[in-house]
């Protein structure tokens, strides 16, 4: 659910359109259960999943047949394969793919047209579809939210830039754009949570490619700096967020501010940095040096933490 209090679904229809290349998928039943939909984890019961292999004790809404399955079944005496396939259409069922071009028991196509449940085969192995298939539903049914700044890849890193309106963060990211960094959203980001602990940013379809700096109007920054300037997502890692400061406030900063601060999104706790706008500060170079800074921290190294136990030292050996 994301925070309008609407359900994120997709079809199986869809599922299987956004799908068909990757995995081959053809029609072999059901066609009319192409309109039941799939909805985000948190609207499903505990006792039910998304994605997997034929399960009947924790049964899956889209149920993996895979060579394993197909073999067990094969092994049943009619009336067993019957009941057996017969417990698998539960109420919670929305699609069967059967995978590896396995055979396809008579009885299972028959009652899927009876009950117009969506049967679907795949040429590819079973571990591949069921993988293809959770990765797309995490995406498509993430919980998510939107916020107002501007979202980069800046050195290989998902960066969201803040700020008041008219501080410059326009001006900033096409700085980091000429510089060879990317961008992936323009004044409104989109924010899904795609695991428990990873946040994906992508532009609304509207906004895609462009980029609006005051001055100059609205830039598409595909055509402007080539196919190599824009992402179409990215996991949000940092936080950048620009505050004005007069030059009083400036000189009265913590230069040694030990203490991380960070920003909870969608219940997961995002880095923040805080960088001060004033005249003659080169904030392109000060957020790719806080994205190379928020590296090093990832791997356990405190550079301001490292200088301050070199002046504790040698005061204590000067004492």
């Amino acid at each position: 659910m994301n925070r309008s209090g609407a359900v994120r679904q997709v079809s199986i229809e869809r599922l299987i359109a956004d799908n068909q290349e990757r995995l081959g998928m053809t029609w072999l039943a059901g066609r009319q259960g192409g309109n039941r939909v799939l909805t985000g984890e948190a609207a499903l019961k505990p006792t039910i999943g998304q994605v997997g292999h034929m399960n009947f004790i924790h049964p899956f809404r889209v149920q993996m047949i895979g060579a394993a399955e197909a073999s067990y079944l094969r092994s049943l005496p009619e009336e067993a394969l019957q009941q057996a396939i017969s417990r698998l259409f539960t109420t919670d069922l929305a699609a069967i793919i059967v995978a590896n071009g396995e055979e396809i028991p008579k009885y299972l196509l028959d009652t899927c047209n009876r009950h117009h449940m969506a049967l679907l085969t795949s040429p590819q192995p079973s571990p591949h579809v069921v993988d293809v298939i959770r990765l797309y539903l995490s995406r498509m049914l993430a919980e998510s939210t939107s916020l107002h700044g501007v979202f980069l890849d800046v050195l290989e890193m998902g960066v969201l830039i803040t700020g008041a309106s008219a501080i410059g963060k326009s001006e900033l990211a096409l700085e980091l754009i000429s510089r060879g960094n990317g961008l992936v959203a323009d004044d409104i980001v989109e924010l899904y949570r795609i695991s428990p602990d990873t946040l994906e940013g992508r532009c609304p379809a509207v906004l895609k490619d462009f980029l609006e700096v005051r001055g100059i109007g609205v830039l598409n920054i595909r055509t402007i700096f080539g196919e190599t300037a824009v992402r179409p997502r990215k996991l949000l890692k940092l936080m950048v967020h620009l505050e004005d400061h007069s030059n009083e406030q400036f000189s009265e900063l913590d230069r040694l501010q030990v203490s991380a601060t960070y920003q909870e999104i969608l219940g997961v706790p995002i880095r923040k940095v805080t960088i001060p706008v004033a005249a003659g500060r080169n904030l392109a170079v000060l957020v790719e040096a806080a994205v190379r800074n928020f590296v090093l921290n990832q791997r356990g190294i405190d550079s301001t933490k490292e200088f301050i136990e070199r002046q504790q030292k040698l005061m204590e050996d000067g004492g």
